[in-house]
């Protein structure tokens, strides 16, 4: 029999108690737990139980949620297990790729989030054309306009100090500096 590994993820509101009895009635021998949000990258917990597995263990979590947020992260997650010769179960999505069908359900989503991200992409450029045939710029509004290019010029000629100009115009420091070098004022 393989050993089966799990990491239970939780919010910090959470009981683990459900997790840890579904768990243990799935045949897991060693649980970790994290008390952050799946959402988070570094999580000690998932860490400690990915040093843990070895070729041929089963990572099993309580649910798919309790392991990451975006399909995209989850999916390339579980190639990684896979290629290291882990597999991955969910007990409550019914999820287990050490199955041809489970596998295959893997790759179904990898699809669609492929393909969602092409649309994504392919939206984010007509977006693009059609900001510029209305002849706005795409990008983020820029803080300083030409009437404010001009004040600071101004107030810089007449000794303000570079300081006291962004502030009296609403920019940063280095804001100003980058659109009045130091060689014009």
């Amino acid at each position: 029999m393989r050993y089966r590994r799990h990491l239970p993820l939780r919010s910090t509101d959470q009981n683990l108690d459900l997790q840890h009895d579904a768990l243990k009635a799935a045949g897991c021998e060693k649980t970790f737990a994290d008390v952050i949000s799946g959402a988070k990258a570094s999580r000690p917990g998932l860490d400690k139980a990915l040093e843990q597995l070895r070729v041929g263990d089963i990572l099993v979590v309580w649910k798919l949620d309790r392991l990451g947020r975006s399909v995209k992260n989850l999916i390339a997650f579980t190639e990684q297990l896979h290629e290291t010769g882990i597999g991955f179960r969910s007990l409550t999505d019914q999820i287990d790729t050490t199955t041809p069908a489970g596998r295959f359900f893997f790759h179904v989503m990898a699809s669609l989030a492929q393909m969602e991200r092409e649309l994504t992409i392919e939206r984010t450029h007509a977006g693009l054309e059609a900001a510029r045939k209305n002849g706005r710029p795409p990008g983020r509004k820029r803080i300083m306009t030409h009437r404010k290019i001009a004040a600071a010029r101004q107030l810089l000629a007449q000794g303000t100090s570079a300081a006291d100009v962004a502030h009296n115009i609403g920019v940063s420091i280095p804001t100003l500096y980058r659109w009045i070098p130091a060689t014009e004022r």
